[in-house]
């Protein structure tokens, strides 16, 4: 895989957050390494200059880390999270290690501190995370299967070494989740998911499939190439009438409860 590596000075690096329980967020990166055929962030790409496909271009802003202020109050209790439209969690990260250093620049600030990632690599971090009075890691988790993680996300950590670097994490008492999303239809077991990682997660959030914009001909000519006998079923739930995910998020809920594990539903009804 080719990925056009860059470097770049940021001008800014703790933005204003809209997603639903952060206040402020933080992007090592621009643009990512893992080809999610599902991913959200696409739309970044308008912004960026760049000519090559989304996924095949990652800005590294090397100088992030001297942008966060040495000592402010500005921070303190409000939620900080890493990372929105890129992974923290990059391969690239070893080498840069941008991830690292703005952590160890944020701990004297005392934000409460999120991370979501793709990548076992999180584990390198586990002795900053300590240090942060409130926070919680949590790892993506679409499916257990690796040969489907192979078409929908080819370049992430392998699903096995997510589970386990999500148990070792609980077992340094950090405060850990399971991220189940984008739900596949017919294809995300997240029954199967819960009862695989409820010993070593503290809860779990669930997003479905989310298609607008460019991101449903990227999935469906997955499901043309990969699993054809899908495509109509798809077709129906995201292009005519129905509640197919009203019935989803019940079910969840109703499991959930039954599991006695805590969960919030970040689900988008809205019709393509």
């Amino acid at each position: 895989m080719e990925i056009k590596i860059k470097e770049v000075r940021a001008s800014s690096i703790i933005t204003k957050s809209n997603l639903p329980d952060a206040d402020y967020v933080i992007n090592p990166y621009v643009g990512c390494m893992h080809s999610c055929i599902y991913c959200y962030a696409r739309f970044m790409k308008r912004f960026t200059g760049h000519t090559e496909p989304w996924g095949k271009f990652v800005d590294v802003k090397v100088n992030a880390p001297d942008l966060i202020p040495i000592k402010t109050s500005k921070y303190k209790r409000k939620s900080i999270f890493l990372a929105s439209v890129t992974d923290a969690y990059l391969p690239l990260e070893r080498k840069y290690q941008i991830t690292r250093k703005i952590l160890e620049k944020l701990i004297p600030l005392q934000p409460n501190l999120g991370v979501q990632t793709k990548s076992d690599l999180v584990l390198r971090d586990v002795d900053l995370f300590k240090q942060f009075k409130k926070g919680e890691v949590g790892f993506t988790i679409t499916t257990l299967d690796d040969n489907l993680r192979k078409e929908i996300e080819p370049f992430t950590s392998t699903v096995q070494s997510r589970i386990k670097a999500l148990q070792k994490l609980k077992e340094a008492g950090i405060r850990s989740y399971v991220f189940i999303g984008p739900i596949l239809p017919f294809l995300t077991d997240w029954k199967k998911i819960i009862l695989k990682t409820k010993h070593c997660s503290d809860f779990y959030m669930f997003e479905n499939l989310n298609v607008s914009g460019s991101i449903w001909d990227s999935v469906k000519n997955w499901l043309k190439d990969r699993h054809p006998n899908l495509l109509k079923d798809y077709e129906d739930i995201y292009f005519s009438k129905g509640d197919y995910w009203k019935k989803v998020e019940e079910e969840i809920k109703e499991f959930c409860k039954k599991q006695k594990v805590g969960c919030r539903i970040y689900f988008h009804h809205g019709k393509v």
